[in-house]
């Protein structure tokens, strides 16, 4: 006689659907919207705009990375990392996640344009779920060693949103003055830069599973040197992204993005020089220092931003 599933209850049922959205991915991507609003609206601070548009962007979000489950659910079964994941162990129906993706895309996509006043926002929302999941899902991730580099761009999409959200509230994008996008852009390509590092750091780790589920991460098709000297390389390019930012800011973002970016230099240079030295290394160290280095440098951004004062610009003019 078959043996029935055991009835999960409420509790087991809402840890496995919020499971589906990866909070922790999550908390990195509304940790980027909030300096940026912060900065778009720099000196002046609308809490109930900005708690508005990290509700909306973690449906959003949410609903990204549930399609991203269901189109991933085969090779998350293959893999030591992702095998606990609630389609995996078909904790949820594949079939139950999509309605729930389906969900939450419309919930963000209304709830950007009628509470958060930006249909703007709304409509980068769903280009951010649409390449995320045919993008860099779909096609990128199991075709190129290059998926992060390209795919990447969908994780930086939240610091556009929330400057869509303040430019809307502030008379639209015409009013404010499409120059002002240059500090979004700005972030946007920080993130962009960023995600190589902090993704290729963890495929090293965690090597054999992404080649056991056929996915060509850098680290599997290509030699340990030649991935530290690209982490390397983006690392640099990070940094020196970051600094573009210091005319709209005072010194309290120069002294944060100069000691952190340092710091994150100096670890991708010791990672690279293990490697070519032949010793051990252990990069999931730099992964970790990646999110320490993003979460110091958006902090730094978001206090300046709230205090307003003078920005380097302003002092030489």
């Amino acid at each position: 006689m078959e043996a029935s599933h055991p009835v999960k209850t409420f509790a087991e049922t809402a840890k496995a659907y919020l499971a589906l959205t990866k909070p922790r991915v999550i908390e990195l991507l509304l940790v980027a919207t909030i300096p940026a609003m912060l900065q778009a609206a720099r000196g002046e601070v609308q809490i109930g705009l900005i708690l508005l548009t990290l509700v909306g962007g973690w449906m959003g979000a949410g609903a990204a990375n549930t399609f991203n489950n269901v189109v991933d659910h085969d090779i998350d079964q293959l893999m030591r990392r992702t095998r606990r994941r609630p389609l995996a162990k078909d904790t949820v129906s594949v079939q139950q996640a999509r309605i729930f993706a389906w969900v939450l895309m419309i919930g963000s996509v209304l709830w950007l344009g009628l509470l958060c006043h930006s249909w703007l926002a709304a409509g980068f929302i769903l280009l951010t779920i649409w390449f995320y999941v045919y993008v860099y899902t779909k096609w990128l991730k199991r075709r190129t060693w290059q998926n992060v580099i390209w795919g990447g761009a969908a994780g930086c999409m939240p610091v556009i949103v929330g400057w869509a959200v303040v430019t809307d509230n502030h008379g639209g994008a015409f009013h404010a003055g499409w120059s002002s996008w240059i500090q979004a852009i700005i972030l946007f390509m920080i993130i962009f830069f960023w995600t190589p590092p902090h993704t290729w750091a963890l495929g090293m780790r965690y090597r054999e599973d992404y080649e056991a589920a056929g996915v060509p991460m850098m680290p599997v098709v290509k030699p340990p040197l030649e991935v530290t000297r690209q982490i390397l390389a983006y690392t640099w390019a990070t940094v020196i992204t970051s600094l573009l930012l210091v005319p709209a800011a005072s010194w309290i973002y120069l002294a944060a993005a100069v000691a952190s970016g340092a710091w994150f230099i100096i670890m991708a240079h010791r990672l690279h020089s293990g490697v070519k030295n032949g010793t051990p290394v252990k990069p999931m160290q730099l992964f970790f220092l990646s999110n320490n280095y993003l979460s110091i440098l958006f902090v730094a951004l978001s206090i300046d931003a709230v205090l307003g004062w003078s920005t380097i610009a302003s002092l030489f003019s």
